[in-house]
């Protein structure tokens, strides 16, 4: 299965002013005003890291706004991709490729060098269709990647987290997203409660996933846009976070156990969205 990158996004990344380097280039006074939502000035500007996995290396080709360096695949793993990929991959013997990747990482043949990928803005991403996802502090990267995979599925337009929390891009996480991390598009915040704030002036409902809220039911939302705010396993919502939203709710679990892992938590709560 690949997964094909949605034109809306590309459009939306080409109308950025401007590219990587162009912004390396400028000096403060000659890029302008910052906008209107204030992002942390790491974002954009992490360094290389290794993309493993076929799906993963698929999404991140065939995202014509990711910066490629390298392509590295075995002869097996290199049959399977197509011979008029922007990039041809170098062959290299399995032991190579088990040295890149972290510990224990099923790479499937292949890893591709790659630069993170630059955010977009809270306005840029409400250019897409569908409800956002806000998460508050999660941390673990293949969490955040099967979040992005179920928001690919469920046709949710962003995800947005706290950049000082959530960690970079990585392989993991992009192995976790199964391609879905060159679909979804993460914006990152500096401030998440100003961030639900900008999201409710834009007309969405937030609505807070955590214990003890009412039933989560998505027909009663009507033709209502909803920001979904997960928080970290354990933890759950943050007393602000909880605080900026305008509900609180929670899944439906008639089984026996009380809470689920929070990307299957997602999952289920996208779904009960689009029924």
């Amino acid at each position: 299965m690949s997964i094909a990158y949605p034109q809306l996004y590309i459009k939306i990344m080409a109308k950025r002013s401007f590219s990587r380097s162009t912004l390396s280039q400028k000096t403060p006074d000659k890029m302008g005003k910052r906008s209107h939502h204030e992002r942390s000035p790491k974002a954009g500007s992490s360094s290389s890291y290794w993309i493993y996995g076929k799906h993963a290396v698929q999404a991140a080709l065939k995202n014509p706004n990711r910066v490629i360096h390298e392509f590295l695949a075995t002869k097996e793993a290199a049959s399977s991709f197509d011979k008029d990929e922007r990039i041809q991959p170098q062959i290299v013997e399995r032991e190579r490729l088990d040295r890149l990747c972290e510990r224990d990482a099923v790479h499937q043949g292949v890893c591709l060098r790659v630069e993170a990928l630059e955010p977009p803005t809270i306005f840029e991403a409400l250019g897409r269709p569908g409800a956002i996802l806000v998460l508050d502090q999660v941390t673990d990267p293949r969490n955040i990647g099967a979040i992005l995979r179920s928001a690919a599925a469920f046709g949710a337009c962003a995800l947005l987290v706290q950049d000082r929390n959530t960690p970079q891009e990585s392989g993991a996480m992009a192995k976790a997203a199964s391609g879905a991390l060159d679909v979804v598009p993460i914006i990152r915040e500096v401030n998440l409660s100003r961030a639900l704030a900008s999201l409710q002036k834009e007309d969405l409902w937030v609505v807070g996933l955590d214990a003890g809220g009412a039933r989560l039911d998505g027909q009663s939302f009507g033709k209502r846009r909803v920001a979904l705010v997960l928080g970290a396993e354990g933890a759950g919502l943050r007393r602000l976070t909880r605080e900026s939203c305008d509900e609180i709710a929670s899944v439906y679990m008639p089984g026996d156990m009380e809470s689920l892992n929070v990307s299957n938590a997602a999952a289920v709560a996208l779904y009960e969205l689009i029924r």
